[in-house]
């Protein structure tokens, strides 16, 4: 992801929704004040204990965290290399163990590199209705030559929740009526050093450009109720502002059960701007969409010294971040459904 400043992604949202089409089902709009009334399902799925008390779900930190450590075990994942390779059929296995019935994606594009073939790896849950609910992480990480870079948090923390996460849905037998889809996106990262140096700002998101393009182009827009997008997000020192360029019922239904929990000092009230990241392909196509991410990832408060670094290792990141947002994401899924449109 790139992060830009507040006065920039400003700019940024505005040329996002300027360019995003009309979705008639959740607004797309900035985050607003979370003055929102709460629904009764999102009632019933948060707990009435005490703030602060632990909620319980079938979510397994140590399950995750096994999935981090698999793939920092794999070694730098970079798009096209054989590391990458290694993680897809791991996260195939996964799925597969989880009941689910996973496919790749494949597509090729022309990247700095050359051309390059890419590989989503998604898996579907069905509901009532064949509309859909996107929860997303990438799983590939940023190649540098001066040092290894492992990313346990920079897409090994998220893909390790998301595999969690499907285990856990996958496993509830009561049936939703949204139909979810689990997307592991290939090629977030960009080749070049900078995130914008290269092919006119676009060599970034290819995996998550290129499954917003398909709803686009197939005009199932509407079909995508939502998309939920988990990045960097396993931090021992857990902060996930309000992420500015989001949709504001999406992030206001996340923060407002991250709250009932009693995770308010891991989910402050404070805006930030990330700027681009995989959520936004799915703006721009009118989308609602959400980036659940730490971008304080270092050694103090709203440090991120951590990051694209040979420190982000598997000692920086901890099971209880891991569960924490897992519990947060599950707890939050019928709240953002009773309010879907």
């Amino acid at each position: 992801m790139m992060f830009r400043s507040p006065t920039v992604g400003t700019i940024v949202l505005s040329a996002a929704l300027m360019l995003a089409c009309q979705n008639d089902s959740v607004s797309t709009n900035p985050v607003a004040p979370a003055d929102a009334k709460s629904s009764p399902a999102a009632a019933a799925a948060v707990s009435n204990e005490s703030a602060g008390t632990e909620k319980k779900t079938a979510f397994d930190a140590d399950r995750a965290f096994n999935h981090v450590k698999a793939q920092v075990a794999f070694g730098p994942r970079p798009a096209g290399s054989a590391a990458i390779e290694k993680t897809r059929e791991y996260l195939m296995r996964e799925l597969k163990s989880a009941g689910l019935n996973p496919a790749l994606d494949e597509f090729t594009e022309t990247t700095p590199r050359g051309k390059i073939k890419f590989k989503n790896v998604i898996a579907e849950l069905p509901g009532e209705t064949s509309d859909l609910i996107i929860l997303g992480s990438h799983y590939d990480t940023k190649e540098f030559t001066e040092f290894t870079f492992v990313g346990a948090n920079d897409g090994g923390s998220s893909t390790g929740i998301l595999l969690e996460l499907a285990r856990v849905l996958a496993a509830d037998k009561h049936k939703r009526k949204f139909t979810y889809q689990f997307v592991f996106f290939d090629g977030e990262e960009a080749f070049c050093r900078e995130w914008s140096e290269c092919l006119n700002g676009k060599d970034h998101t290819y995996g998550s450009r290129h499954h917003a393009e398909k709803f686009q182009k197939a005009k199932q827009i509407n079909r995508v109720k939502a998309m939920i997008l988990l990045d960097m997000v396993g931090d021992k020192d857990l902060t996930i502002p309000r992420e500015e360029t989001s949709s504001a019922m999406l992030v206001n239904a996340i923060r407002d059960t991250a709250h009932e929990l009693g995770y308010k000092k891991e989910f402050p009230g404070r805006s930030f701007t990330i700027g681009d990241d995989d959520h936004m392909p799915f703006l721009r196509v009118g989308i609602p969409a959400v980036d659940i991410i730490d971008f304080e990832y270092g050694k103090g408060d709203e440090d991120n010294s951590y990051w694209h670094t040979a420190e982000d290792t598997l000692d920086k990141i901890s099971a209880k971040s891991l569960k924490i947002v897992g519990e947060v994401v599950l707890l939050s899924l019928p709240r953002i459904e009773a309010q879907i449109r």
